[in-house]
């Protein structure tokens, strides 16, 4: 069944009412507008969240608005159609979603957000950096492991953290600076801003940071640059891989920026250009996508996604290893496992003819929408799954 265009021409328009009028505004409207479907599911957890609308005052500072005789009532537009648009995604097919939640409150998984265990005290650098260009500025945590000299260039790995996440908190879940310490490489975190996105969410549906040399990609570029010019770096082993919004800006990197990325990787995440504004991303997070972009150069990419994810369908891994050509592999391996006392997972390879891998999609059992294998230190991962962060970065090393 087709979308209704109507519908989805009045959900851009209260967007963009929401939008001009600031991010409280349009973060308070929306959160109002969900809150009953949240007090229906009052014994679930509500799942991290992927998008939160932009403010517009993160991309310039325009003069105000003329003031109008009467603002539209926004909160009721959304009432009316946002119940309306999920009923129509719903009734296009697939499977059970629900709406995703504009807060993000804990949820029954080892590495929830609630109290966790200190971080683990690590003999490497955690320092802190920024950049600044045009588009803004961002901040960064940069982890330099104690086996780093100058006279021996070493991998990059850049980490794009999720909605609400930061660095910090990103790097105990995934504990990616573990693994630096382990493989010698350096780790750099950018940070979202609220003054960017009130959840602290990459704006990977925004049409001006899908775009290279713009928006954030320019920035998360600018940060890739930066640490390579301070540190000797081994330009062949540059990667970067981020979780659920973060893994959607990971694809945009990675689509924008070939030659500065060597390997992508994706955990919970989305395709490149799959959403523009917030209806297409709210149907790209259930799962129903639009025409996809002239696909460009064939990502090297490793995709993790749980099958019982509710925030981002899976069809997303899917459709990531779809837009990347990688069906086309002519040796494609499957291999099912499953973690001692811990989720059962499928393993598809899509093989060079040499028999290197070119893409990898790990489908993992019983998952939702968390960080797989990750420590309970931080927040959003789930123990129970495979170690994504050792995948990835065994994955990576056959891209150099």
């Amino acid at each position: 069944m087709k979308l209704n265009d109507k519908l989805f021409a009045g959900m851009r328009l209260a967007t963009r009412t929401l939008l001009a009028q600031g991010p409280a505004v349009a973060t308070s409207a929306i959160q109002k507008v969900l809150k009953g479907g949240a007090a229906r599911a009052a014994n679930e957890a509500p799942p991290m969240r992927d998008i939160n609308p932009p403010p517009a005052a993160s991309r310039a500072a325009p003069p105000p608005p003329p003031p109008q005789p009467q603002a539209p009532d926004v909160a009721a537009m959304m009432r009316e159609l946002v119940p309306e648009m999920m009923a129509n995604l719903d009734s296009a097919g697939g499977a059970a979603f629900k709406m995703p939640n504009f807060e993000m409150p804990s949820f029954d998984l080892s590495g929830a957000m609630g109290a966790r265990a200190p971080a683990e005290a690590l003999p490497g650098r955690f320092i802190d950096g920024s950049h600044t260009n045009a588009a803004g500025t961002r901040s960064y945590k940069l982890y330099v492991p104690a086996s780093y000299t100058s006279e021996k260039a070493v991998p990059l790995v850049v980490m794009l953290h999720g909605c609400t996440q930061d660095p910090v908190d990103f790097a105990s879940g995934t504990q990616m600076n573990q693994l630096a310490e382990e493989m010698g490489c350096l780790v750099v975190y950018p940070a979202q801003s609220q003054q960017a996105n009130a959840q602290r969410c990459w704006n990977w549906f925004s049409a001006v940071d899908q775009k290279r040399d713009q928006g954030e990609p320019s920035i998360i570029a600018g940060i890739t640059r930066d640490v390579k010019a301070s540190h000797r770096v081994d330009d062949s082993q540059v990667y970067v891989a981020g979780l659920s919004a973060g893994g959607a800006m990971a694809t945009i990197m990675g689509t924008l920026y070939p030659e500065l990325y060597a390997a992508v990787g994706v955990h919970s995440g989305l395709p490149f250009a799959s959403a523009h504004d917030l209806p297409s991303a709210l149907a790209a997070m259930k799962g129903k996508f639009g025409k996809p972009q002239a696909p460009g150069t064939a990502i090297p990419i490793i995709v993790f996604h749980g099958d019982r994810d509710t925030t981002v369908h899976p069809a997303n891994g899917d459709e990531l290893i779809a837009r990347g050509r990688h069906k086309a592999a002519k040796e494609v391996e499957v291999e099912p496992g499953r973690v001692p006392d811990g989720h059962a997972y499928t393993r598809t390879v899509h093989k060079h003819p040499d028999g290197t891998p070119h893409a990898e999609q790990w489908l993992i059992h019983g998952a939702g929408h968390a960080w797989s294998g990750g420590s309970a230190r931080g927040s959003y991962t789930d123990g129970k799954g495979p170690d994504a962060s050792r995948e990835m970065m065994r994955f990576f090393q056959t891209k150099r």
